[in-house]
């Protein structure tokens, strides 16, 4: 009997002992923490080591190609994105904010200043003769209209063009964030689609007046004696437009044509030129802006408060009489047959 419930323990206890390892190992599932922590370690070990740096290239050598704009490959259409640092920035910002924001204001400033000092001395040039009371027609309503919507939209684009150029340091501090982000917002859309009626109204100016503003034998003369706006009683002749309006003329077509050239090439990044490009066209654009604002300055001076009689021709489109033999004695002599005494201090007809 002993012997038989010795024999009945032992049975127990080895097969609770052969238990143990069993439970044990039950206890461990598949996919488990265990399981995983042990499956990371294998995979950590087998992976080959994550590249640090471009082969072949040291880390200095890397960052020292993408300092100068070396591009790299990517995955999207955007390829530009593949310059991480666009090292011609710094130079565009240099000459922008530098040379020709400096030379933009001597610019400006100096044309006002010459302006002042014409008006102080010379004061404004009158009709010599005796004016006849009547008038003659010197250019008709599409004539004008063309004229109005160019210098409209283009007194529009300068103050907004300068208020990019020169506002974070004139305007701002004047009247604030709040005010100055409002205005440089919608002078933003202003300009860019104001931008598409300067270049309509230059196009059609060059097709109406072209053929007005070819040069001649006569502008020599005009150009030697000034014009005669520093001689009073002097009138070199003149055909419709005389040698500086030719100046005014070319210089808006010119110019017109450029800024609207590199305006289209601003206002639709990316679709004709590259970054670059797209900084030179920048600069081009706001320095050719600068030297027409000077330039149509002068145009206004002499069109409005510089000489008498003058605003008449884009007003009604009516010019007295004697304003017009003085002025462009040719060209009354064209229109009227009459017989003017070209550069004759009075401008008056030929007996």
């Amino acid at each position: 009997m002993k012997s038989a419930v010795a024999a009945l323990l032992l049975g127990i206890g080895l097969a609770a002992g052969a238990a143990l390892p069993a439970a044990a190992q039950s206890s461990v599932r598949v996919g488990g923490p265990v399981d995983q922590l042990a499956n990371s370690q294998q995979f950590e070990r087998e992976a080959p080591p994550v590249p640090t740096q471009v082969p072949g290239k040291s880390v200095a050598e890397g960052w020292h190609g993408i300092r100068l704009g070396e591009q790299g490959t990517v995955s999207i259409p955007n390829k530009q994105a593949g310059v991480l640092i666009q090292s011609e920035g710094e130079a565009w910002r240099a000459v922008r904010n530098g040379p020709l924001s400096q030379y933009g204001t001597w610019v400006l400033a100096g044309i006002m200043a010459l302006l002042v000092l014409f008006f102080l001395v010379r004061g404004r040039i009158r009709i010599d003769g005796e004016k006849t009371g009547r008038t003659i027609q010197r250019f008709n309503a599409f004539e004008r209209a063309v004229h109005w919507l160019t210098a409209g939209s283009f007194v529009v684009l300068a103050i907004s063009g300068l208020n990019v150029l020169y506002g974070r340091y004139t305007l701002l501090p004047l009247i604030g964030p709040e005010l100055f982000a409002a205005f440089t917002h919608y002078g933003k859309l202003a300009h860019n689609f104001l931008g598409f009626a300067f270049i309509l109204g230059v196009a059609l100016i060059f097709v109406l007046w072209a053929r007005h503003n070819i040069p001649s034998r006569h502008d020599l003369t005009w150009f030697l004696k000034a014009g005669g706006l520093f001689s009073k009683g002097v009138h070199p002749p003149a055909h419709k437009f005389n040698g500086g309006q030719k100046i005014i003329f070319w210089s808006t077509v010119v110019g017109g044509a450029a800024l609207g050239f590199t305006g289209v090439q601003l206002i639709f990044p990316f679709s004709f030129a590259t970054l670059e490009e797209l900084q030179l066209y920048q600069l081009a654009h706001a320095a050719i802006a600068v030297i027409m604002i000077a330039i149509i300055l002068a145009h206004i001076y002499i069109g409005s408060v510089g000489m008498e009689g003058a605003f008449a021709a884009m007003g009604d489109g009516q010019v007295e009489l004697q304003w017009a033999r003085e002025h462009h004695s040719l060209w009354v002599e064209e229109v009227t047959g009459e017989k003017v005494r070209h550069g004759h201090h009075h401008g008056t007809p030929a007996e």
